[in-house]
């Protein structure tokens, strides 16, 4: 199943995500990876900060590009995660530099979410379950966000 989203603003890239956190934490499943595609730009992060928001998440989201990942602690009472995972892979060459910082450890453990940018470079080790979503520009303000479970 995917859905698209055309959006106009940062603010509504944040919203469409904050929405889908909204979503995801209603159906209460023990551990979500989400992967995120699209070129420099595009959204990926922008789409973040609004998730995190929707999560709970009180931290200023920031990429995280040259530590890799962070991690922010879910502050909502109905939510049954505890934790989300922002991953960035863009300076990873494969797999195995993630799995070294734990990441298969994280997905696997009920009450994460990880979100990963760039996840095509880790792609094989993913979840098939995971949460793809890909952004395409259609000008400089405009971009088409599909989310495919």
């Amino acid at each position: 199943m995917s859905k698209t989203y055309i959006s106009e603003s940062d603010k509504k890239t944040k919203k469409i995500a904050e929405t889908l956190a909204e979503e995801i934490m209603e159906r209460k499943e023990k551990t979500v990876v989400i992967g995120l595609e699209g070129d420099l730009g595009g959204g990926k992060t922008t789409f973040l900060q609004g998730f995190a928001k929707g999560l709970g998440v009180k931290e200023k989201i920031l990429s995280p590009t040259f530590v890799i990942m962070k991690k922010f602690e879910i502050r909502n009472p109905k939510s049954g995660f505890k934790n989300f995972y922002h991953v960035d892979c863009y300076r990873l060459k494969n797999s195995k530099e993630i799995l070294a910082l734990g990441f298969g450890k994280i997905i696997k453990k009920p009450g994460n979410i990880a979100a990963v940018e760039w996840s095509d470079i880790i792609k094989e080790i993913l979840p098939k379950d995971a949460i793809s979503i890909k952004f395409f520009f259609i000008n400089n303000k405009k971009r088409k966000i599909t989310v495919s479970r």
